[in-house]
């Protein structure tokens, strides 16, 4: 099992699925950088359903140690830059994203990467979860981005197209 770095919305929507421990189940060492706990703070403050950190001891916040770094890749949010110095500094980590321009970097920067939808594959491999389906449909109320050709490639994918 890998070490994971998270973002912000993997957690967010993992957690309002009720899928949250699948992060536990598939990475040996789970843990976010500063940023991305304060995004989840914020969010909370404003009424989303978010995990409160203290409630999972399973994650452990992490600060990069090349913070002044952090601010080359100024083109993203906090969060995810430093999911990726974190994924840079700790070789290994795998980091859990699902901004387009954040995996684009990562896949330059040569950082192995996931995302949510790459995580319920994962689950359903590892037999965490019987179908990706149900999981896709509540994402999908939830307002999570998904085309329907990215579904389908995820249906496909997890053996569940007919």
């Amino acid at each position: 099992m890998p070490d994971l770095v998270c973002d912000t919305s993997p957690i967010q929507y993992l957690h309002q699925t009720g899928m949250l421990y699948l992060l536990r189940e598939l990475g040996q060492c789970v843990c976010l950088p500063p940023a991305v706990e304060k995004e989840l703070v914020a969010g909370q403050e404003f009424g989303i359903n978010l995990p409160d950190l203290k409630q999972v001891p399973w994650i452990a916040v992490v600060r990069p140690k090349g913070e002044q770094s952090v601010r080359l890749l100024s083109d993203m949010g906090p969060g995810e830059t430093e999911v990726l110095m974190l994924a840079l500094e700790r070789k290994g980590f795998v980091a859990i994203l699902d901004d387009y321009s954040a995996r684009r970097r990562a896949f330059l920067l040569g950082i192995p990467f996931s995302g949510t939808l790459g995580l319920l594959l994962d689950a359903k491999k590892a037999g965490l979860i019987s179908q990706v389906k149900p999981v896709l449909n509540e994402l999908t109320k939830l307002q999570f981005r998904l085309a329907p050709h990215t579904r389908e490639m995820i249906l496909r994918k997890a053996g569940e197209v007919y």
